[in-house]
């Protein structure tokens, strides 16, 4: 905090909040210019001067919201946006959302008018009070400020707000609305007098401490035919309970157990034949861990009645609930063991017939002259080193990377992470870059996702130059259009008269052109050997890779795909 007292209300409420925050732990701070977050704006200034906390500036709000999910996602701190009032509000429910289904620690601090103005017609006011909704923990809309009345209770009231609101990120997203009024910069005095001083340590104005030990781990040990479903942010718990268990773990890239000998790579295709004598149709228990999104063989599979359904939530893990897609989950456990039972074979059965569809899957996608969707994701899978960050979109990336992706080994921390909150296409950009920069260990860092995300936050790439920037090599699978919609039902030869407007979606951009209007470094390949020379290139700042795919042929080779389990040996 600034030795210096502040000099009116509005300066004292704005620099109490952000000061409280930095105390309480948030080191990335994202603002949106603003005449009504003026002295918010100023307050950050300060503590970016200060050491005190990395201020990242950004012209559109959405942007905004997605750097500071990303940043928080990957710091595993809480990260704070701040914006001014009216629709620039509102343009942060995108990222609000997917913190709140992720469980990611965001703080949106908000400028406001006062509440009087509410209701009159007043430029850019409109009702921001609990605007987001259930989306947010917890969500406070504070009065303006008041000088020369009872300062000194104010001050502790907004410091206690925030610690109550930091702690409340534990399991996502929290509001501060404020209202400001009077002057709005720092050097106009009207009467406030009060330091805004915390405590004098320099901690946070509340501290909790941490829940005294670890729950009783539930022995689960059974001779029921057992796999691990891992979703997105499951963590090691799910690799360490397939493999003691003896069971096949089914692992989304971004489950951060796609590690070590039980990971079946083919999983997908394997659940989806279900014939009594398969292998999916001879599962008897489903222990499910984190936030499984990417398929419908899963779906289905936690769906059937049929199955034991297990579900284990760690207290740690920032979502609470356990995913439940078709209400079958008997037990929840917050930590759990089992021993592996001398039986028929059955993690030998997975291991073997992902092998042979493996090596088939492989064939098909070898024999291909022209780069490939697929091709793209085993490369930048490939290249992704110990220690390094993968950020992936939504749509077709992250599941042709859950085809690609190799067993890595365990203990080379690489991570992958995504939006897989709502699995939304917005922000991936904006989020890829909070990503690295919030993981600026990383060995080397590099984003996936196709041409709709890309363009949808083009205005990711839109940074000042005194903004900091991560080294990070975007690759953008351009196939002109919305192929993930080819594999679904829309897709079919029924609809085809009107599937390309309405789904297809063509938009003929140029990304080189999109690219040099930002200044971005850029790259075009159209051959998996071009692909694999760009990505061994080390970024310096951000650089994108465009990988020129065809979307004519995807409902065909998912149709070959899907199909290499036919006649399946063993």
């Amino acid at each position: 905090m600034r030795d210096d007292p502040p000099r009116n209300a509005s300066t004292a409420l704005a620099r109490t909040v952000l000061d409280e925050l930095v105390r309480g732990g948030v080191r990335h701070l994202v603002l949106c210019p603003g005449s009504r977050s003026a002295a918010l704006a100023f307050a950050a200034h300060a503590l970016a001067a200060e050491g005190r906390v990395t201020l990242h500036v950004r012209i559109d709000e959405r942007t905004a919201g997605f750097l500071a999910l990303g940043l928080a996602r990957t710091s595993h701190r809480p990260a704070a946006v701040v914006t001014t009032s009216g629709t620039a509000v509102v343009n942060l429910h995108p990222a609000v959302l997917e913190a709140s289904h992720a469980g990611v620690p965001l703080v949106v601090v908000t400028a406001d008018r006062p509440a009087a103005l509410r209701g009159t017609g007043a430029n850019q006011t409109t009702d921001q009070v609990k605007v987001f909704g259930s989306a947010v923990r917890a969500s406070a809309d504070v009065p303006a400020a008041v000088p020369g009345h009872r300062e000194g209770e104010q001050v502790r009231g907004w410091r206690s707000l925030v610690a109550r609101s930091l702690d409340a990120t534990a399991t996502g997203p929290v509001h501060l609305n404020l209202q400001l009024e009077g002057p709005a910069t720092s050097d106009v005095a009207d009467g406030w007098a009060d330091d805004c001083a915390g405590r004098s340590d320099g901690e946070p104005w509340t501290t909790r401490a941490a829940a005294a030990g670890s729950p009783e781990p539930v022995d689960l040990t059974s001779e029921a035919r057992t796999v691990v479903v891992a979703g997105d942010d499951a963590g090691p718990p799910a690799r360490v309970l397939a493999e003691s268990g003896g069971w096949p773990l089914l692992a989304e890239p971004t489950s951060g157990s796609r590690t070590g000998a039980n990971a079946i790579r083919t999983y997908r295709l394997l659940l989806a034949d279900t014939g009594p004598d398969s292998l999916a149709g001879r599962i008897e228990r489903v222990v499910v861990c984190g936030h499984p999104t990417l398929s419908r063989p899963v779906t289905r599979l936690l769906s059937r009645q049929d199955v034991e359904v297990v579900a284990l939530v760690p207290p740690q893990a920032p979502r609470r609930t356990a995913t439940d897609p078709g209400h079958t989950v008997s037990r929840v456990v917050r930590a759990a063991v089992a021993e592996r039972v001398a039986g028929d074979g059955w993690l030998d059965e997975w291991l073997s017939a992902d092998a042979e569809v493996g090596a088939r899957l492989d064939s098909l996608l070898g024999s291909s002259a022209e780069l490939s969707p697929h091709q793209v994701a085993g490369a930048v899978a490939n290249a992704l080193p110990a220690g390094g960050l993968l950020f992936v979109g939504a749509s077709n990336p992250i599941r042709d990377l859950d085809l690609m992706v190799p067993r890595y080994r365990v203990g080379d921390r690489r991570m992958v992470t995504a939006n897989r909150g709502l699995s939304g296409i917005d922000g991936t950009v904006s989020s890829a870059i909070g990503a690295a920069l919030g993981r600026p260990h990383s060995s080397r860092a590099f984003a996936l996702m196709g041409d709709l995300t890309f363009l949808h936050d083009q205005n990711g790439l839109v940074i000042g130059p005194d903004e900091p920037r991560p080294d990070l090599t975007v690759v953008v699978v351009n196939d002109d259009g919305g192929s993930i919609f080819t594999l679904l039902e829309q897709g079919a030869e029924d609809h085809a008269a009107s599937f390309e407007r309405l789904f297809g979606t063509p938009h003929g951009v140029r990304l080189e052109s999109v690219c040099a209007a930002t200044r971005t470094p850029y790259t075009r390949v159209t051959q998996l050997t071009e692909l694999e020379a760009a990505l061994e290139e080390e970024p310096r700042g951000i650089e994108v890779i465009e990988a020129v795919v065809r979307r004519d042929d995807r409902r065909s080779t998912d149709a070959a795909i899907r199909g290499l389990v036919d006649g399946l040996t063993g």
